[in-house]
């Protein structure tokens, strides 16, 4: 059984080496560790078939675009999001 640590460590791997985007030392840790940790095939087989779906899927219309509301929200909402993490480091 594979240590929660190297499973962390993989799952953050596995978009980029579904991407092909991850270095060649990586793609061999990911082979190696997936080979023995059920838990992470499916999670590798689970985010496969979300980016299978994500690609396909097709909106048949564009999405209408946001109401000044909703903007003004979402700026206030980002910028309580900011201050938030400003007081945090400070």
């Amino acid at each position: 059984m594979s240590d929660k640590r190297d499973c962390d460590r993989i799952f953050a791997l596995l978009s980029e080496y579904l991407d092909a985007e991850a270095a060649p030392g990586d793609c061999e840790e990911i082979e190696r560790h997936i080979a023995g940790c059920k838990p992470c095939v499916e999670f590798l087989e689970s985010l496969k078939k979300s980016v299978r779906l994500s690609r396909a899927f097709q909106s048949p219309e564009p999405p209408s675009p946001l109401s000044d509301q909703v903007r003004a929200s979402l700026r206030e909402a980002y910028r309580k999001s900011l201050q938030s993490r400003s007081e945090h480091k400070a």
